[in-house]
């Protein structure tokens, strides 16, 4: 069973560490592919300049989620940095019957969670070059304090642990190749290809995770 709302929408799970670039590819993905929708997680962390409600988050009081919780209203969720993190069931569920294909922006706790009722769907880690790329991309965006930076670096390496449960990887070098990476393995599973995993990339996830 390809899904649990035996749908004919696909479902895609894509994941990075804090700072991989991920949010910025997937806004690209969207711009060319209007079959692809993005699901808006629900969360408890506060909006950051220039973040809006309803676009890339649901922003909810801690009490509010923990309810949806209980209700059983997520298909996951996750604490990350502190902050509660979590997929609407139902609007997926609404997704994938209108034959859209449905983008999880999610961590590797979510992704797992979402592989037992999706076993079938494709998940896609993307990593940076090297931990100095990351961290500079984390200090540019100005956002962090040297400690918070500090703090999403060990995160990332514990992110970057679990590439292996990911069905592909992508290396976030180059923005464009890895915005056409990106889209060529979304064509490929849409069509039933089946991708040669890359030796290189498998090589440098381990050694991140590792590090």
């Amino acid at each position: 069973m390809s899904n649990s709302t035996g749908s004919s929408g696909q479902l895609f799970i894509i994941a990075a560490p804090s700072g991989g670039g991920k949010t910025s590819l997937v806004r690209e993905l969207l711009k060319n592919d209007p079959r692809l929708v993005l699901s808006v997680s629900h969360t408890t962390r506060e909006p950051r300049p220039g973040e809006e409600q309803s676009g890339q988050y649901h922003f909810v009081a801690l009490a509010a989620f923990k309810e949806m919780v209980d209700q059983g209203e997520f298909m996951e969720h996750a604490t990350v940095f502190g902050n509660m993190y979590g997929t609407n069931r139902q609007t997926v569920a609404r997704q994938l019957e209108q034959n859209h294909d449905v983008i999880l922006e999610i961590d590797w706790q979510g992704a797992r969670q979402v592989r037992k009722d999706f076993p079938d769907c494709c998940s896609i880690f993307i990593l940076p070059p090297s931990l100095e790329t990351l961290e500079t991309r984390l200090t540019e965006r100005g956002q962090d304090s040297a400690e918070v930076i500090q703090r999403r670096m060990n995160e990332a390496r514990d992110e970057i642990a679990h590439w292996s449960e990911f069905t592909h990887l992508i290396v976030n070098n180059n923005f464009q190749t890895a915005v056409e990476d990106l889209a060529s393995i979304i064509n490929d599973h849409r069509n039933g290809q089946q991708r040669v995993a890359n030796k290189d990339y498998q090589i440098l996830a381990q050694s991140l995770g590792t590090s």
